[in-house]
């Protein structure tokens, strides 16, 4: 199976950039040192923004998007039940949160244990999950790996289906807008996991983790993470006026940092399509107050001499 390619369009500074219905508030995250982000238009496969879209990153939880396509596909060809029972093993019940804490032996419905992945990002479940699909960890993380490349995911490796931290697993913004890309593409049936507000279990409420489903309309989806090695991380996806974006964060400094950028980047993104069918042109780097039509080498040279002193005149 073939994904399809995200295109990069260079686009011209604004000359309209006052007649846009400017986000409000707009964040911009471009200085941070583990900062990643890339924002596509699934329509066209468009990037509207890019910043170190192809530097290596922790995934951190994103890592559950994976292992749940690999569940969606078992589902679509038969091979799987939603009501088929997912048994816990003692080292499943050992993994660290978040998790639901059900202890070894117990079970759950693969439906229970997708709901657990979308909203909880259940990390007891992702490895019950894997063992019951491929037998072992290591296999699954194979497959996982495998699917990876066939998706033109090239800079993505898998080692465990949850994301918990293992210096080994690494991705890149762009591989992960372009997995996000590619379960819409392949699996809409299933989509509507992402949108859960939350997850009753056990006679438990988990809320979902995205908290964008909440604060900002037309979001839909569709998984965030967190380590002290990636930072906060989040590839969320939303609809405008028939247009659907994806936006992919890594590397943010705080939840509420990373939720703002990404916030932005949807906003800016729909600002600049509906500037478009004006016909003004300008970039969502200019939404944000950020250098625009710059490489990100360019790019972080300025962050490094605008935190010793002025900007050096000689820079290209």
């Amino acid at each position: 199976m073939s994904a399809k390619p995200l295109k990069t369009f260079g686009l011209a500074s604004a000359a309209f950039l006052l007649a846009l219905e400017s986000p409000a508030l707009a964040i911009s995250l471009f200085e941070q040192p583990r900062y990643a982000a890339l924002l596509v238009d699934t329509g066209t496969g468009e990037v509207l923004y890019s910043r170190q879209a192809d530097a290596e990153r922790y995934p951190a939880s994103i890592t559950k998007v994976m292992t749940l396509y690999l569940v969606f596909e078992r589902l679509a060809a038969g091979q799987l039940r939603f009501d088929e029972p997912v048994t816990l093993s003692a080292r499943a019940a050992a993994q660290r949160p978040s998790k639901l804490g059900l202890p070894a032996g117990e079970r759950l419905t693969v439906d229970q244990a997708i709901r657990a992945l979308a909203t909880k990002s259940a990390n007891d479940v992702a490895l019950a999950l894997a063992e019951h699909l491929a037998g072992s960890e290591a296999r699954f993380a194979e497959l996982m790996t495998l699917r990876a490349r066939q998706l033109g995911m090239a800079r993505t490796r898998f080692v465990n289906p949850h994301g918990l931290p293992d210096p080994r697993q690494v991705t890149t913004a762009r591989d992960i807008a372009t997995l996000s890309l590619a379960l819409l593409r392949d699996f809409p049936q299933y989509y509507g996991y992402f949108q859960q507000q939350q997850f009753v279990f056990g006679g438990r409420v988990f809320p979902n983790h995205n908290h964008l489903l909440r604060t900002m309309p037309g979001v839909d989806g569709i998984k965030t993470g967190y380590t002290a090695a990636a930072g906060y991380t989040l590839a969320a996806s939303a609809v405008r006026d028939g247009r659907r974006l994806v936006a992919v964060v890594l590397g943010g400094p705080s939840r509420t940092a990373r939720d703002g950028n990404v916030e932005s980047l949807l906003a800016s993104g729909f600002a600049v399509l509906a500037a478009r069918a004006r016909g003004q042109r300008t970039q969502v780097a200019d939404l944000l107050a950020e250098p625009g039509d710059l490489n990100d080498a360019v790019l972080s040279a300025l962050v490094e001499q605008g935190s010793s002193g002025p900007p050096n005149a000689s820079l290209p």
